[in-house]
């Protein structure tokens, strides 16, 4: 048996400061935060769409059947999007949102790449086998004996084509067919459970997964590159005090958008781990941040290059 430290980042109990920070600070994505409130909220706990349908469907029959179709979806959750798009953020921080809206605690568990093993026969299957145990043991404390809602539990995938490729990959090893069989039978055995478990899987390779993982999907969340209202965004409220003229700021937005010479635009993570954090460092200790300056450091840092997922083209 594998010791869970080996196969789990640290577990995190949401909400948590630092997540609920950087859960606000995702801009941009307020379409994508509340379809997934809606969708994590209806698989982790069903018993919302009673209380929906008795306050604006009355006449509804108990358990109709389009919400048998909801409850028996497995509780799939499929982040997808180019490098920088907010998706691990987003993975790691909607917990403390969710568990607002539902008014229980979250539990975050953040599996390893070392699941995938070492490449022994069985290994990384049953190093999945082990992850899903885990996490089924939390989940089933989330639901009281009289079938109430206590806590919900999410496992977040981090770069999950790794671990997930397509079984139709000819040059695929057969360990790795095994392992991708194993995680589908463990999200499968969750599947109109009621046990409050959520996994997230997050991937900049949309199209190298396997068809069966995103076939069970019970949504799949697609991130792009800020547009220009998101970056004014995001620049607005990092160099909110700053003293920099609007019209500065605006000069900012187009350098960091789409250029006529067919560059990309920044990401959401360059401009906030990289421009901002350059911007005030160049600037400190001995001057202000200017516009000029601003300028020229977006020109030399350019944008994270797009993310070619050749499995999809």
């Amino acid at each position: 048996m594998t010791d869970d430290n080996d196969l789990f980042h640290p577990v995190i109990n949401l909400p948590e400061e630092v997540r609920e920070r950087r859960y606000a600070r995702l801009v941009g994505v307020d379409d994508i935060k509340a379809r997934l409130r809606k969708e994590a909220a209806v698989l982790a706990d069903p018993s919302v769409l009673n209380r929906w349908a008795a306050e604006f469907h009355p006449a509804l029959p108990a358990d109709p059947e389009g919400f048998v179709l909801l409850q028996d979806r497995a509780p799939l959750l499929l982040f997808a999007g180019d490098v920088g798009s907010g998706k691990s953020a987003l993975a790691e921080s909607f917990g403390c949102d969710l568990g607002t809206y539902l008014g229980v605690d979250v539990t975050l568990f953040r599996l390893k790449l070392t699941a995938r093993g070492t490449g022994h026969v069985g290994e990384m299957s049953a190093l999945i086998g082990e992850a899903f145990q885990t996490v089924t043991r939390e989940a089933k404390l989330g639901r009281g004996a009289d079938g109430s809602l206590r806590a919900v539990t999410v496992m977040v995938v981090d770069e999950a084509d790794a671990l997930l490729q397509s079984r139709e990959a000819t040059q695929m090893h057969h360990e790795d067919r095994a392992g991708v069989n194993a995680f589908l039978a463990g999200i499968d055995e969750f599947a109109g459970t009621r046990i409050p478990l959520l996994v997230v899987m997050c991937t900049n390779r949309l199209g190298s997964m396997d068809p069966a993982v995103r076939r069970r999907a019970a949504a799949i969340f697609e991130f792009g590159r800020p547009n220009a209202h998101q970056r004014k965004q995001v620049l607005n409220d990092a160099f909110a005090g700053f003293g920099l003229p609007e019209e500065s700021i605006d000069k900012l937005v187009l350098a960091t958008g789409e250029q006529t010479d067919g560059r990309v635009g920044f990401t959401y993570s360059d401009l906030t781990q990289r421009l901002v954090p350059s911007a005030i460092l160049a600037a400190y200790p001995d001057s202000a941040i200017t516009a000029d300056a601003l300028l020229a450091l977006a020109e030399d840092l350019g944008p994270t290059p797009e993310f070619r997922d050749r499995a999809a083209s």
